[in-house]
């Protein structure tokens, strides 16, 4: 597995680092979806340290949490146990549903676009109803089923996933979480 940990204005000893592997490959080894790379971000947020990680796993999904804590070994320690907690619900999952991916998800290229936030000034009529785009992105659609998408927009911790349903292969599906903690499937090829 491949790890790429960096400081956002802090410097990462070896011993931090090393400290951060074992960590992390000691948490998913238990479970299933061999990791390919880990992403950990430390940064600074007053007096304390925030440890963000990433894992990619083979099967396509990412595993993704992040902590605060005074101590640095401790965020990264709190990190882990989110992240493995994660990776516990995502195994009970699969066994649950008696089946396992046989090759990877596919995904499919798309654009991101990042909106400049409006400025609410009262009355007055915007000069364009023109959005200002301030960041474009690629960013990939992953093809799953709706029990999976479900799953990976758990692990990434993410308020909405966009996919394509695995059954029906056109068009794009999107689970959300709701505000009273349900799960929202939006399905644009179904009638009703």
């Amino acid at each position: 597995m491949r790890y790429q940990i960096s400081g956002k204005q802090i410097d990462i000893g070896e011993a931090l680092q090393s400290h951060v592997q074992s960590e992390i490959e000691t948490a998913v080894s238990k479970y299933p979806g061999r990791p390919t790379d880990a992403l950990v971000v430390f940064s600074k947020d007053g007096s304390a340290f925030c440890c963000e990680t990433v894992v990619h796993l083979s099967t396509g999904l990412t595993v993704q949490a992040s902590a605060v804590e005074h101590d640095i070994y401790a965020a990264c320690d709190a990190a882990v146990t989110k992240m493995e907690k994660q990776l516990r619900r995502y195994k009970r999952r699969l066994k649950d549903h008696h089946k396992e991916r046989p090759q990877p998800v596919e995904l499919s290229g798309a654009s991101s676009y990042i909106l400049a936030a409006t400025e609410d000034s009262g009355d007055d009529e915007p000069e364009s109803l023109q959005p200002i785009i301030i960041a474009e992105m690629e960013t990939t659609i992953p093809s799953l089923s709706v029990g999976e998408a479900v799953m990976q927009m758990e692990l990434a911790g993410a308020p909405v996933l966009v996919f394509r349903n695995e059954k029906q292969k056109s068009g794009v599906n999107v689970v959300y979480r709701r505000e009273d903690g349900n799960v929202g499937w939006i399905d644009p090829n179904t009638t009703g």
